[in-house]
């Protein structure tokens, strides 16, 4: 299945897809290699990616309803079958796909009698619902059952906080994290100090992103994590005062790009993010800081903004125009530096 290589040091590590299925519309599954490892390293890598699968990605949910008819949570409406608070269960488990950033608002307005569902949300474009089936409501009577709905995307999982809002307005539970469980485990070959290790590494996910998805957006944030350590010169005087006395080696992201055609009009420029490029990550974490994270975003700098980045090189310009050059035969806009020699 899908593989992919990555040297490291004299050995070569290799991934790969050895199984994937989806067993619904809200649950993936596959199960990931990565091997040859060093004894011990099998538990250095799975124990930080499964932390990082469980609790550094994203996910969008919805975290409050609105409804000037409802008194409070535990109240009954007649015309419907299900309570409030079954209702806004019933919400809290609606799986939801987006690049959100922040909040937004969603609503439902359905007459009765009839079932709402998930397919009744009327949501952003940015906003797509995973399974259109799942139920929230049954209207026994034609009534109007309209409902405000406030999207939000964020990591982790959030307590329902006492409700000091509006009347009528009420806050949800919201379990943000798209992995449902992460599990590793690791099978040891070899004898003596040739033990080697493969890292079985298995990820079942709610639909709102696939496994392999969710793979390479948890190995970026801890990529991410550990950049400021590239940094130590900031904040270590002995570093400062020698700097030849280390070398830190960036690091680079193992991303590809597919195979592009070089019209610039065929390119979603929206959907090719910087991390692909395969910048050195100082210059990437310049970028990311600067919020900069599409392609698109980089196009619509000039060169002169991006020399205006703090930490920002020259060195690095001219790389970001020879990948540009290469991959997509594009140049940044010019103002003060010339498209053809940057640096002069």
């Amino acid at each position: 299945m899908l593989g992919e290589e990555v040297a490291v040091s004299t050995r070569t590590l290799r991934w790969k897809c050895v199984e994937s299925r989806a067993d619904s519309k809200r649950l993936y599954y596959s199960r990931f290699i990565l091997f040859p490892l060093m004894r011990g390293q099998g538990d250095t890598i799975g124990i930080a990616m499964r932390r990082a699968l469980l609790g550094e990605i994203e996910g969008t949910c919805i975290t409050r309803a609105k409804s000037e008819k409802i008194p409070h949570e535990y109240s009954t409406i007649v015309g419907i079958e299900e309570s409030v608070h079954e209702i806004l269960m019933n919400l809290k488990e609606i799986v939801l796909r987006s690049n959100l950033y922040g909040t937004c608002d969603a609503s439902i307005c359905v007459k009765g009698p009839g079932y709402v569902t998930a397919q009744d949300i009327i949501s952003p474009p940015s906003v797509e619902i995973v399974d259109t089936t799942q139920h929230i409501a049954r209207l026994t009577e034609p009534i109007d059952l309209c409902i405000g709905l406030k999207l939000e995307r964020h990591r982790g999982y959030r307590m329902k906080t006492p409700n000091n809002a509006p009347e009528g307005s009420f806050p949800i539970e919201a379990v943000f994290m798209p992995v449902r469980n992460a599990n590793h485990s690791i099978h040891s070959y070899g004898n003596g100090n040739e033990k080697q290790e493969i890292l079985f590494l298995e990820i079942w996910t709610n639909g709102s992103l696939t496994p392999k998805e969710a793979l390479h957006e948890a190995s970026r944030n801890l990529i991410d994590l550990f950049i400021p350590f590239l940094h130590a010169e900031e904040e270590n005087t002995y570093l400062e005062d020698n700097p030849k006395n280390l070398t830190v080696p960036f690091l680079t992201y193992r991303d590809r790009l597919d195979k592009l055609r070089k019209n610039k009009k065929e390119i979603a420029l929206k959907f090719i993010f910087i991390d692909q490029l395969e910048l050195p990550s100082r210059v990437y974490n310049c970028l990311k800081k600067s919020n900069i994270y599409t392609l698109f975003d980089l196009l619509n700098k000039s060169q002169e903004d991006l020399m205006k980045i703090e930490h920002f090189r020259r060195e690095d310009l001219k790389e970001i125009l020879d990948i540009l050059q290469k991959n997509f035969a594009m140049d940044l806009p010019n103002n003060k530096f010339s498209l053809l020699n940057p640096l002069e």
